[in-house]
Order: structure tokens, then C-alpha cells, then sequence
């Protein structure tokens, strides 16, 4: 399924800072933020410091509605976005063409990524797609997966974690071909 770029890279970036808490904690700087800021397109005022804790705040939030069901998704969706008192609107503005957003550049960073997240979970519960939300295949990794993927072949949180696995496989392998009797 197809899903419009808002709300491809809306799920990216919530994904990719919910991640951030994983050890080591990647979000711990002004810096960090800007760059995420920077990353991922956002639109508004600049990151300053006292967006750095609320921000590293919400990534408990966002880590529980990408693992949560349909059903349960639901209502952290409209919580989220009946506190944030967002009214959906149409705009463009950079490279990038008519899209949604739900609260305007000028309230805190954290509540942007949130509403911002919560439109873009719609899509994925009208399409019924919350199955493309799961947590990291790795042991011991607690990570959140996105898979967008056409196969649904997805199952590692970041390519550290692929290289982790990949390495596991290619040792298994070995030890296999230089066991007794292979």
C-alpha cells in the first residue's frame, strides 16, 4: 500500500526518534535536535533548549502507539490530538506539495511531532496497516520497526542491528561447516 509522503515521513521521524532512547540515548544535545529538526524536514520555529526534555518526553508515547493495536491506537490518536486542540489544514511550503498539518509552527516542537504522528497513524488505521509497526527481530533490542516495504520483509530497527543479525548468521554458519561431521 501506498501511503502519501506526510505520512511517510511523519512515521519515519517519530519512528526514528522513538528509537533514540534505545542505549546509547542518541538525543541528548541541543544539537541533536537541531539535526533531527534538520532531518526530517520540519517546518516552525527552531529547536531551542527547553525543547530538548519534552521532546526526549514523548518517545515513550510514541514507542506505545506504533506497538499498540488498532483498536488501542485509536484513542491515544484522538487524546493526542483533542489536547493539542488540533484543526487540520492544508499547506505547502518549501519542495514540498499540498499536504496536512494540524497545529501551527509556532507551538512547541514536541507537540508538532505528536499531531503530527497522530494524522499520520490515521492513514495507518483507516488502512488498517498497524501491522507494519513491530518490535526489532534482534535479541536483546528494543527497538521500533516501520516497515513500508512491498514484501513486509522489514524486521530489524536500523542497519545496526541487520549488521548484528547478518554477523549472528554468518557465525552460525561457521560453526556449522566446522563442527564434526559436516
Amino acid at each position: 500500500m501506498a501511503f502519501a509522503h506526510d505520512t511517510v515521513e511523519a512515521l519515519e521521524s517519530a519512528v526514528w526518534l522513538a528509537n533514540t532512547r534505545l542505549e546509547p540515548d542518541t538525543l541528548t544535545s541541543l544539537g541533536a535536535l537541531a539535526e533531527y529538526f534538520d532531518r526530517f524536514g520540519y517546518t516552525g520555529k527552531r529547536p531551542t533548549q527547553a525543547d530538548l526534555e519534552p521532546v526526549r518526553a514523548i518517545r515513550p508515547r510514541l514507542r506505545e502507539l506504533f506497538l499498540a493495536t488498532r483498536d488501542g491506537a485509536v484513542p491515544m490518536v484522538n487524546e493526542i490530538l483533542a489536547t493539542a486542540s488540533a484543526v487540520p489544514r492544508v499547506v505547502r511550503h518549501g519542495d514540498t506539495d499540498w499536504h496536512i498539518h494540524a497545529t501551527s509552527d509556532d507551538r512547541p516542537l514536541d507537540e508538532r511531532i505528536l499531531v503530527e504522528t497522530a494524522m499520520a497513524v490515521i492513514d495507518m488505521i483507516r488502512a488498517d496497516e498497524m501491522s507494519r509497526f513491530d518490535r526489532c527481530a534482534m535479541d536483546h533490542c528494543d527497538g521500533v520497526v516501520l516497515d513500508l516495504s512491498r514484501n513486509r520483509s522489514r524486521k530489524y530497527c536500523s542497519v545496526a542491528c541487520t549488521n548484528r543479525a547478518a554477523a549472528a548468521a554468518y557465525r552460525a554458519r561457521q560453526a556449522k561447516d566446522d563442527s564434526p561431521g559436516a
